[in-house]
């Protein structure tokens, strides 16, 4: 059983700074690359930030220098720092596992991270 469990959005003043987690089973954290998405209302979800089991990071263009993704492999979670957010990166954000099979079959509840004044 695969479990993404996200957490730490919230309401925050554009400018400001929000910590993500997200807590996976072991078997998923352990083996693959873990990735931070997110979904606007009516837009598709987008992968914003990746980070590999070895710790090497990737970022879209729109968070790049602002948004920084890292892992607790002891404690199989992965955290995104955001800082200096803006209204458009208000969106519910999800974490999986960037091209694994997973993105099909398991998807967690998410957080909605909204900013606005």
């Amino acid at each position: 059983q695969v479990q993404l469990v996200e957490s730490g959005g919230g309401l925050v003043q554009p400018g400001g700074s929000l910590r993500l987690s997200c807590a996976a089973s072991r078997n998923i954290f352990s083996i693959y690359s873990m990735g931070w998405y997110r979904q606007a209302p009516g837009q598709q979800r987008e992968l914003v930030a990746a980070i590999t089991t070895g710790g090497s990071t990737n970022y879209a263009d729109s968070v790049k220098g602002r948004f920084t993704t890292s892992r607790d492999n002891a404690k199989n979670t992965v955290y995104l720092q955001m800082n200096s957010l803006k209204p458009e990166d208000t969106a519910v954000y999800y974490c999986n596992a960037p091209g694994s099979s997973y993105e099909y079959t398991n998807w967690g509840q998410g957080t909605q991270v909204t900013v606005s004044s």
